[in-house]
Parts: C-alpha cells; sequence; structure tokens
C-alpha cells in the first residue's frame, strides 16, 4: 500500500476555489486514515516540486484546466507517479465535450442534439432555435453555462467571455437534474438535484442552501435502472478508472417514465462538503474516509 501522498490541488483554473477545498476535506481523510499527506497547491513548478517529494502516490484534487484536461495526468505518467482517478485519454476526452458526446453517440447513448459555432456566429444570432445551452468547449462545473430562451436579449454572450473563439451550444432538455456516481466499475446510485431558483450553476454547487439533494432520486424504478445503466456504460466508454460521475437531464414534462439524456461525464469530481460523489456513497454506506481510502487503494493496484 502506498502511504506517502502527495495532495494536488488548487492550480490556476477557474475551479481554483472549489480544489481547495475538495482538497482540504480529502487530507483530512487521508491523515485520518494513516496515510502521510503533503499538500501540494500546484503551480507551473509541479514536475520539480514532484521530483523533489518523490511520493508514493499522488492523490488528485484538481479540478478544471490542466488538472482534469490530461495535462496533470501525463506528467504524471512521464515522472513515474501512479495517481488516483482517470488517465491521460479518460480525462482528455470526457472534458472536450463535443468529443465526448461523439464517443458517447458510438455507443448508442442519448445526448442532446448540438453543435459547435464560432462565438462570432453566436453573437450575431440564434444558431439553433430557442430555448437551447450555450457551453464552453471545455470547461467544467457548469462555468460559463447560460441558458437562452425566449425573450432574451439577442446578444447570447457576454461582453467578458473568455472561454475561447468556439461554444458548445444545445438543444434544452426541460424536466429534471440528476447525477451518478461510478466507483470502479459499478453505478452506486442517482441522486437529483433542484435548484431553488435558476439552474443547477456553480453558485448552486458550491453555496449551501441554494439547491435540495433528493438521495435516492425520486424517479419512475425503470429510469433509475437506466440512468444507471448510462452512466456506467459513458465511464467505460471513454475508459475512466476510479471515480466519475455521469450528469444527466430527466424530461418527464410529457409523464413517468419519461427519457433520460446524457450531458457530461465528470472524471474528477467534487469531494466538498456539498459534493454529489460523497452523498451517493455515503447512501451506500460508504463513508466519506472509505470513500478516499478506496480512491488511492484503487490507483496503486492500476500503478
Amino acid at each position: 500500500m502506498s502511504r506517502r501522498i502527495a495532495l494536488l490541488m488548487g492550480g490556476w483554473s477557474n475551479e481554483r476555489e472549489v480544489s481547495l477545498t475538495s482538497g482540504r476535506a480529502c487530507g483530512r481523510a487521508l491523515e485520518e486514515e494513516g496515510f502521510e499527506v503533503e499538500a501540494v497547491d500546484v503551480g507551473r513548478d509541479l514536475a520539480c516540486v514532484l521530483s523533489a517529494l518523490k511520493p508514493d502516490l499522488a492523490f488528485n484534487a484538481l479540478h478544471g484546466g490542466f488538472g482534469e484536461d490530461g495535462s496533470v495526468q501525463g506528467l504524471l505518467e512521464v515522472l513515474g507517479i501512479p495517481y488516483t482517478h482517470s488517465g491521460v485519454r479518460a480525462s482528455a476526452l470526457a472534458m472536450n465535450k463535443p468529443a465526448a458526446k461523439q464517443v458517447f453517440a458510438g455507443v448508442g447513448l442519448r445526448c442532446p442534439d448540438g453543435l459547435v459555432v464560432d462565438v462570432a456566429e453566436l453573437r450575431r444570432g440564434d444558431p439553433i432555435p430557442r430555448p437551447y445551452v450555450v457551453k464552453p468547449v471545455a470547461e467544467g462545473s457548469t462555468v460559463g453555462v447560460r441558458i437562452v430562451r425566449q425573450g432574451d436579449n439577442a446578444a447570447v454572450l457576454p461582453a467578458d467571455w473568455r472561454f475561447g473563439d468556439r461554444a458548445l451550444v444545445e438543444r434544452f432538455i426541460p424536466g429534471r437534474e440528476l447525477s451518478v456516481a461510478v466507483l470502479g466499475d459499478a453505478a452506486l446510485g442517482v441522486i437529483e438535484i433542484r435548484p431553488h431558483s435558476g439552474f443547477y450553476d456553480y453558485d448552486a454547487k458550491y453555496t449551501e442552501g441554494l439547491a435540495q439533494h433528493l438521495m435516492p432520486a425520486p424517479i419512475h424504478p425503470e429510469v433509475y435502472d437506466e440512468a444507471m445503466r448510462m452512466a456506467l456504460e459513458a465511464h467505460r466508454a471513454l475508459g475512466c478508472r476510479g471515480v466519475s460521475r455521469a450528469d444527466l437531464r430527466y424530461d418527464d414534462m410529457a409523464g413517468e417514465p419519461g427519457e433520460l439524456y446524457l450531458l457530461e461525464v465528470n472524471t474528477q469530481p467534487g469531494m466538498t462538503p456539498l459534493s454529489l460523489v460523497p452523498e451517493i456513497a455515503q447512501h451506500r454506506g460508504i463513508d466519506f474516509r472509505r470513500l478516499v481510502r478506496w480512491m488511492v487503494e484503487d490507483a496503486a493496484c492500476n500503478r
């Protein structure tokens, strides 16, 4: 068993603060489990830092760019350091939403119809009928996501859009917000998220009191099983390992059972006090310490 762990957290992505919160929670759990933990607030000198530390294993608590898109995974591969969560290919695919959708389509998983458009074109008018969703091509935690509805201004992107020259535009799926945690080769459960206002955006995810979590999701049993199947199939199709979380929309506007749509797979799901994966795991009898320990053991086995 690997005992000396470099806990990678922080970094410079748009999700830095969330990563720090996840990292602190995981660090406490790891120390309580008897591991020797060295917390690393990741900077551009990470290779030098890790070469000096010589850890047995890296626990990746980074979120967003660099930590979640295959970059840090590639660095760890070069340094020969085992690490938690998915590898280079799965991380890169999952972070690139259009690429992931192609993978999902290839295995028959239903996703919202959509297309990638130039931001300049998007500013000039609607590329598809409203309502639709605009997303950065490669961001997590709903950073930059906007729902464009009837009556909204024609300029559908803020002037300070900073997520590149292209955006993903998808048909808006009405209904309910679901997430499924996958642990290794098993889906753990389905949770429903009900924001108190608006949609499940960055603030609702990480601010206490802005969303209600219902575990297990109160949906038709057949739909519950189908959500579990879709999440596990997506995990496998991308080549994920360790823990992942699939986000889905459930259109039950015409009654149950309705239709499920896979939105994306998160290969570095949050581990904060408000995060969904620990809550789903807890419902299955896996407390936070046990969950974090499993992640380390799984990474050690995949070295």
